[in-house]
């Protein structure tokens, strides 16, 4: 019954296509509703069967891993089940911003039946052969929405898919969600005349939400140094840059980043009782060298706490408080500084990884004068041609 419905029902939107086209293609833009549900999250469309088997233990192992570098750990992103098993599950789906609509050909089922609808009879034919199937549909139902379609000709096929290409879906997920989490961040009340001190000032700047608050900002011949705060009833966020003149690439690694780090904060980001913040050597610490925004350098994700000076020299001990914080280390060529952005988070009673990624928007934001440059250049030859 629900299978002749969805036939009906593609039917019907198929007919309706050509004067929805018309009506987008012939305004200036796509004045669809945005997508809508809690940012973070993927809903995955499969037959409980397959979800409760080898096929979805792989998709949570490869699209939502644990993070393990947060206070508790959490998935990458918080997962929604369901099955196409009635009207209202298929036209919800169509609102969602994440969605993964995943079986394999050989299958019976309601979600088989949907895939294999919107394939030709070459590519049924191809993964009948052993070919497989990962399909990206940006804005498929609504605007910033991102949908996978996801096919092999067996559950095995199918399980093997989304080993070599859930941290590809993964990505992309991730990329839109932080894309559609600037959009909001920003859109109201932003801090432009602060971003453009920074500019003046300290030659980049970094986007500012309307309650950030400058705590230090000091520069000397050698390096600049700007701390800014987020500070609510019972969050904190903190984001700084630090940057150091006439440097080199080869003062890059992931020693450099753990003791400027501890020693930035050390001096700028203290406590009470003599404490101050540190990277927590005792838990999962990752570093990985990448490219970051564009050049070379490393990304850190950690865990930071307060602390105070131990009884024996080098000791720490700690004095409570902490939370997880990420880094981007990087060598900018055409300045020739190193910079250090910084970000972290104070939650004790939230989940953390939503409030890490605002501090993730907020690091790519970043730019320097020589980008602004490039930019209006770039826009100044693309208007002559």
């Amino acid at each position: 019954m629900v299978d002749r419905f969805l036939d009906v029902r593609f039917a019907l939107l198929a007919g309706s296509l050509a004067f929805v086209l018309a009506l987008v293609v012939g305004c200036d833009g796509d004045y669809r509703p945005r997508a809508i549900g809690k940012e973070g999250e993927v809903t995955v469309v499969m037959d409980s069967s397959l979800w409760t088997g080898a096929v979805g233990d792989t998709f949570r192992a490869t699209v939502t891993p644990w993070i393990e570098t947060l206070p508790q750990p959490e998935r990458y992103f918080e997962i929604r089940h369901l099955e196409l098993s009635s009207e209202r599950a298929y036209e919800s789906i169509q609102d969602l911003k994440n969605v993964v609509i995943a079986a394999p050909l050989s299958d019976s089922t309601n979600e088989a039946n949907f895939l294999r609808r919107r394939l030709s009879e070459e590519a049924k034919q191809a993964i009948q052969n052993g070919q497989s199937a990962v399909v990206g549909k940006p804005d498929l139902w609504r605007r910033s929405q991102r949908v996978f379609f996801v096919t092999a000709a067996t559950a095995d096929d199918l399980e093997q898919v989304l080993k070599k290409q859930g941290e590809e879906i993964r990505r992309t997920f991730k990329e839109i969600t932080l894309a559609r989490m600037e959009r909001e961040m920003y859109e109201d009340a932003r801090q432009f005349a602060l971003e453009d001190s920074l500019m003046q000032r300290h030659d980049f700047a970094v986007n500012v939400q309307h309650d950030f608050q400058i705590a230090i900002d000091t520069m000397s011949a050698s390096s600049g140094f700007v701390w800014l705060r987020r500070v609510l009833a019972r969050t904190r966020r903190e984001f700084f840059v630090y940057y150091e003149e006439n440097a080199s690439p080869s003062q890059l690694s992931p020693e450099w980043v753990y003791t400027t780090h501890d020693s930035l904060t050390q001096e700028y980001l203290r406590g009470s009782v003599s404490g101050f913040v540190r990277i927590d050597y005792r838990r999962s610490l990752e570093t990985s060298q990448t490219n970051v925004l564009s050049r070379y350098g490393y990304k850190t994700r950690g865990l930071w706490h307060m602390v105070k000076p131990g009884e024996n020299e080098g000791e720490f001990m700690s004095v409570g408080g902490g939370g997880p914080f990420l880094a981007y280390a990087f060598y900018d060529q055409p300045t020739d500084r190193l910079y250090l952005l910084h970000g972290s988070v104070f939650a004790p009673d939230f989940d953390k990884l939503q409030f890490l990624r605002q501090m993730e928007v907020m690091a790519n934001t970043f730019r320097t004068r020589e980008d602004l440059d490039q930019a209006t250049d770039s826009a100044t030859v693309a208007s002559t041609e």
